[in-house]
């Protein structure tokens, strides 16, 4: 056994050398151990993780901010993985209950990214594996980067529906990388901040190229309806983004590169 200590929470707990049954709460650990060929050791999912990965047999224990705690005790996870921020709350109430918690940052960055995707392969105590993703990941951004590039970077808006709270991007999320990775420059990208509320009235004054809306299918919105009615200039293009995989601004595992292909293209498409 190993002695993990999540600061996080300031929460202690025993882990074994090799844990085999792990519960998920965040899709981005699942979809990294599927790519680690680790599938079989999840015994839980929250209901987002089927978005990515086939998780058909696995129990949905939970969702985001919520969780069975009864059916996750049952599971007797040897881990269950989480991610800091909005999911604070819950972590808290699952380590007060004995749950062993290891909670990965939400990364403000591609470079995070990898590191959460290193720290999950040492918990999981296969770190050359994870290693081996950490730099498959790294070499395909680099190619990425150098086959997206544009001679003129457009400014991309990028706003956030998370249910019905709205929120814009700034260059402390990893976001930022993806828009860049696909061709463009983040309109707020110089802000030290990772989600904000902005001034909707002064987002004309940051002349954007493309406005770029994300949305899910419990709330969904209609970007082009929202700049109409904000009086924005409707000759700028909306490009949509849903938790399609490949197509999701706020999935952090590994297709968000597939999602910078997809994003380039759109780019490309609106801006001829």
């Amino acid at each position: 056994m190993r002695s993990i200590h999540n600061e996080y929470l300031n929460h202690r707990f025993e882990l074994p050398e090799n844990p085999m049954r792990v519960v998920c709460l965040v899709s981005s650990a699942t979809e990294v151990m599927d790519k680690l060929g680790l599938l079989d050791r999840v015994v839980g999912v929250s209901e987002y993780c089927d978005r990515y990965v086939d998780t058909t047999n696995i129990p949905v224990v939970g969702q985001y901010i919520t969780a069975d705690f009864e059916k996750i005790k049952e599971l007797e996870p040897d881990l269950v993985l989480l991610t800091t921020g909005i999911q604070r709350k819950l972590s808290l109430k699952l380590a007060g209950e004995g749950v062993p918690i290891y909670n990965l940052n939400l990364p403000c960055s591609f470079a995070g990214m990898l590191e959460n995707v290193a720290l999950l392969g040492g918990l999981l105590n296969v770190l050359p594996e994870a290693r081996e993703l950490v730099s498959a990941m790294r070499e395909q951004f680099s190619h990425l980067s150098k086959l997206h590039r544009l001679s003129d970077r457009p400014r991309v808006y990028v706003e956030l529906w998370l249910g019905r709270h709205r929120r814009a991007v700034g260059g402390l999320s990893y976001i930022n990388d993806l828009v860049e990775l696909a061709g463009g420059s983040l309109v707020f990208g110089e802000r030290a901040v990772g989600y904000f509320e902005n001034d909707l009235d002064a987002l004309p004054e940051e002349r954007p190229d493309v406005y770029l809306f994300f949305h899910e299918p419990e709330f969904l919105v209609d970007g082009e309806e929202l700049v109409h009615e904000r009086g924005w200039d409707t000759d700028i293009p909306v490009i949509m983004s849903t938790v399609k995989m490949g197509e999701n601004m706020i999935q952090d595992g590994p297709s968000l590169l597939d999602t910078s292909v997809w994003l380039h293209q759109k780019i490309k498409e609106e801006l001829g």
